[in-house]
C-alpha cells in the first residue's frame, strides 16, 4: 500500500498544480480587472496558462497529428491509422495513405518503450510516408493495463516483435530506434532460428545500446552504480486507484519525467520562463515551437516494473546481448544465426545517451553474416534525437537508410524516379 500511496500522491500533486494554473488563469482573466490594466495580472494569467497546459499534458497521450499527405501527384491524401494487430501491451499500427498506390518499400518502425509514447517518432513517420508503407509499434501505457493481463518484460517485448514481424511478412524492413535496438536484433535472430521464412529483408539499428560498455555514458554509469534492490525500492510503485491498471507495479512516467528534467534543469527553467513572458506579451501561439516540443516531452507513460528492471539487469548490467547470451523462453538466442538479413547501424557523434560504439557493436555479433551485408554510419554532429528526427535525419541519415533498404531488398526493387528523388532530397 505504501507504493500505491506514493503513486497517488504524485498524481495528486500533478493535479493540484494543474488546478493552480487553471485557477490563476481564471482569476487574472476576470473581465472586471480589464478596467484597471496591471502587468502583474497579465503575468499571472500567463503563468496560469503555461502551468495548466504543462501539467495537463503529463497524463495525456499525444495525437499523431498526421492527417493529410501531399503526394507526388500534387494531391492531398488523407492519412488514417489502422490497427493491424492488437495486443494487451502494444499494437501494430499502419499509416494508410488513402487513394495512393501501395508502396513497394515497407518499413516497420520499432518505437522505444522508454518513458515516452511512440508519437515521439512523429517526424520520422512523416518523412518516411513520402514513399514507404510505414508500420509502427504503438506501446500502451502500463497504468491502463489490468493486472489480469500478466507481466511484460524484455522477453515478452522480444516475442511481441517476433509476432509483429511474422504478421507483416518477409518483405518488411525493420528500423529499431534507440532502446529497442538490442531486443530487435534478438527478435531477428530468434526468427532466423525458428522461422527463417519470416525474417525481415533488412534491419537498421539507430542509436541503440547493443554493448553499453563499449563507450560508457552517464546512463550506463548510473546502471553500474546502483543495485537492483535500490532501483526496486526507489523507482517502482503500484498504480493508484484512478487507472485500470490499479495495483500493477510500474516505473511511473512522472518519476521518469522528473529524472529527464533534472538532467537539464536550468535549460528547462529558462524555456518555461521565456514562454511565460511570450504569453504575457501575446507573442505565443497554441502550436509554437515551445508547445510543440513540450507537448511531446511532458507526455510520459508508465513502464511495467519487470520491463524496466529486466532491461537494467540484463541489457546494461548483465550485458546479455553484448555477450550473445540472451535467453528467451528458456532458449539462448544466438545472434550468429542471422545469415541473410542485411544489418546497418547508425550512430550520432554527439549522442550522450547511447554513445558511438555502443550500436555498431551489433555488426561484430552477427558472425554468420557476410561483410557485404553489413553497414554502419556515423553522423558527426547529431545528438541522440537528431539521428532519427530533425535536419541530420532528413538530409543525411534517411537517404542512406532508404538506399540501404533498396540495395538489399529481395527481390531488388526498382523505385520510380520520383521516389528516388524524394529520398535523395530528404
Amino acid at each position: 500500500m505504501r507504493n500505491m500511496a506514493t503513486y497517488d500522491l504524485m498524481e495528486s500533486l500533478r493535479n493540484a498544480n494543474q488546478w493552480l494554473g487553471a485557477s490563476a488563469l481564471s482569476l487574472a482573466s476576470y473581465p472586471v480587472f480589464s478596467m484597471v490594466p496591471n502587468p502583474a495580472l497579465q503575468w499571472m494569467a500567463a503563468w496560469g496558462a503555461v502551468t495548466e497546459r504543462s501539467f495537463e499534458r503529463m497524463v495525456a497521450k499525444p495525437d499523431w497529428g498526421i492527417r493529410t499527405f501531399t503526394h507526388e501527384d500534387g494531391r492531398d491524401h488523407l492519412v488514417s491509422i489502422e490497427t493491424v494487430l492488437s495486443r494487451p501491451f502494444g499494437d501494430l499500427i499502419h499509416f494508410n495513405v488513402s487513394g495512393r498506390e501501395e508502396q513497394p518499400r515497407r518499413i516497420l518502425l520499432v518505437a522505444p518503450m522508454s518513458g515516452h509514447y511512440a508519437t515521439l517518432l512523429r517526424s520520422t513517420v512523416k518523412s518516411l510516408i513520402v514513399n514507404c508503407e510505414v508500420y509502427v509499434t504503438d506501446w500502451h501505457n502500463a497504468r491502463d493495463i489490468p493486472v489480469s493481463e500478466g507481466k511484460f518484460d524484455i522477453e515478452d517485448y522480444t516475442l511481441y516483435l517476433v509476432d509483429f514481424m511474422k504478421t507483416l511478412g518477409p518483405d518488411i524492413n525493420v528500423i529499431a530506434i534507440c532502446q529497442p535496438a538490442p531486443l530487435t536484433l534478438a527478435a531477428t535472430a530468434y526468427l532466423a532460428e525458428f522461422d527463417p521464412e519470416a525474417q525481415p529483408r533488412t534491419l537498421t539499428l539507430i542509436g541503440g545500446p547493443i554493448d553499453p560498455d563499449a563507450t560508457p555514458t552517464e546512463v550506463t554509469d548510473f546502471g553500474r552504480r546502483v543495485t537492483m534492490g535500490q532501483l526496486e525500492e526507489t523507482m517502482i510503485q503500484r498504480v493508484g486507484f484512478k487507472y485500470k491498471g490499479v495495483g500493477r507495479q510500474v516505473y511511473p512516467g512522472l518519476l521518469q519525467l522528473a529524472s529527464f528534467v533534472s538532467m537539464n534543469g536550468e535549460r528547462h527553467l529558462r524555456a518555461f520562463s521565456d514562454q511565460i513572458l511570450r504569453v504575457a506579451r501575446g507573442e505565443a501561439s497554441d502550436n509554437d515551437a515551445h508547445n510543440r516540443f513540450y507537448d511531446e516531452y511532458l507526455a510520459v507513460m508508465d513502464m511495467t516494473a519487470e520491463f524496466y528492471l529486466s532491461t537494467v539487469e540484463r541489457i546494461f548490467k548483465g550485458l546479455e546481448i553484448a555477450q550473445n547470451r540472451f535467453v528467451v523462453n528458456g532458449h539462448r538466442v544466438d545472434l550468429g544465426k542471422i545469415t541473410n538479413v542485411a544489418v546497418k547501424t547508425v550512430e550520432g557523434g554527439k549522442d550522450d545517451i547511447s554513445a558511438p560504439g555502443q550500436c555498431v557493436a551489433a555488426l561484430d555479433l552477427c558472425t554468420g553474416l557476410p561483410d557485404s551485408m553489413k553497414a554502419s554510419y556515423l553522423e558527426p554532429e547529431a545528438g541522440h534525437y537528431g539521428i532519427f528526427a530533425g535536419r541530420s535525419w532528413r538530409n543525411n541519415i534517411r537517404p542512406q537508410v532508404l538506399n540501404f533498404i533498396d540495395v538489399n531488398s529481395k527481390p531488388k526493387m526498382a523505385p520510380k524516379p520520383a521516389n528516388r528523388n524524394a529520398a535523395a532530397n530528404g
